[in-house]
């Protein structure tokens, strides 16, 4: 796969997320039907708009592939925070609530207990304890300045959020919520490097990824935001 830049020639595509229904928990993607597999790639480089790697959504049946072909070597002019390193994904469902898109009625009567939690646990903001951070697919986009939902050019309804691909998979303050225990230093509780993908998009910032599921050629969109 390539990417057309301005002034430039085609590019190979950088592969950043691959997961099999067969590994994520029920009911978190919703596949089309007929496949299995969902694939994201990304042109290395910033595009004028936003200012991110620019990522394209692919959807396949693992039965339908004959021969796994060698992916191509990365161009040596791609940003290197935007290729990631290899890993191998181990999903887990967590249950996580809206902070940026709590509805203001629920935020002005829920007041008291955000109070309440923030005095028990002082180092991290509500957004810490709501949304997970890192890579994840499906659940709430963790924003940074603000909301960027994307409405489908389609049918005018606002997309679902697919996949975000962010920078770090928790800071200094989020592991304490987020970082599985297997993944924790077992002599003093604290985290491990926290960016095992290598990837920085931006100043640590993620990638938001969106999808029109009432359209059917589920059309995708995207979204970059940083701190």
């Amino acid at each position: 796969m390539g990417s057309g830049l301005p002034g430039s020639s085609r590019v190979p595509m950088v592969p950043v997320v691959q997961a099999f229904r067969a590994d994520l928990p029920s009911g978190v993607v919703s596949f089309p039907e007929g496949t299995d597999v969902l694939q994201v790639l990304w042109c290395p480089f910033n595009h004028e708009f936003p200012a991110s790697p620019w990522p394209v959504v692919f959807w396949h049946d693992s039965a339908a592939v004959r021969a796994v072909l060698p992916a191509p070597p990365t161009d040596p002019a791609a940003a290197r925070g935007h290729v990631p390193a290899p890993c191998v994904v181990h999903p887990e469902r967590v249950t996580e609530y809206p902070s940026w898109d709590l509805p203001e009625d629920l935020a002005d009567a829920w007041q008291e207990d955000f109070r309440r939690l923030q005095e028990a646990i002082p180092l991290l903001p509500f957004s810490g304890f709501a949304e997970a951070p890192g890579i994840k697919i499906g659940g709430y986009p963790s924003w940074f300045t603000g909301q960027g939902w994307v409405d489908c050019q389609g049918c005018g309804r606002r997309m679902d959020h697919l996949l975000t691909v962010s920078s770090w998979e928790c800071d200094g303050a989020s592991w304490r919520i987020w970082l599985p225990l297997e993944d924790r230093d077992e002599d003093d509780g604290r985290a491990v490097p926290v960016d095992p993908t290598g990837l920085d998009v931006g100043s640590v910032g993620s990638v938001y990824i969106f999808e029109c599921r009432g359209c059917p050629e589920r059309p995708v969109a995207h979204w970059y935001d940083s701190d």
